[in-house]
């Protein structure tokens, strides 16, 4: 699973990176993204261990940066979402797109750690 990690560290610096060149540079809260998957890619490094108790920690803080960037990314979405239609703006397409994308990215990997435990789990009962 470390290596899923890096992947999706990869991919989250990717997004954070199309977000903010594709907005012309204007929005540096486009790179959002970016600095969770640093965050998920040095933990899947540091996880990368012969040692299987620091695996273990290191995918648990993983999961858990991966399930708080899901959670944040999919209310930062509702809410300006809600916000925009209540007030009658015109929405923020590429934005909510960006969010929506951080948090289906980080959905699906939440997703692959839990199976991942829960199959390590039943391995080491049989």
């Amino acid at each position: 699973m470390a290596k899923v990690t890096i992947v999706f560290g990869v991919l989250l610096v990717i997004l954070g990176l199309v977000g903010y060149l594709g907005t012309g540079s204007a929005h540096p809260t486009a790179l959002i993204p970016m600095w969770w998957g640093l965050a998920l890619g040095a933990g899947g490094f540091l996880a990368i261990s012969p040692s299987e108790s620091r695996r273990k920690i290191f995918m648990h803080i993983n999961v858990t940066i991966g399930a708080l960037g899901c959670i944040g990314a999919f209310v930062s979405a509702s809410l300006r979402y809600g916000h925009a239609r209540a007030l009658g703006h015109v929405l923020d397409y590429k934005a909510l797109a960006a969010q929506l994308a951080m948090a289906g990215l980080l959905l699906v990997y939440v997703i692959l750690c839990v199976r991942s435990f829960i199959a390590a789990r039943r391995a080491r009962q049989a």
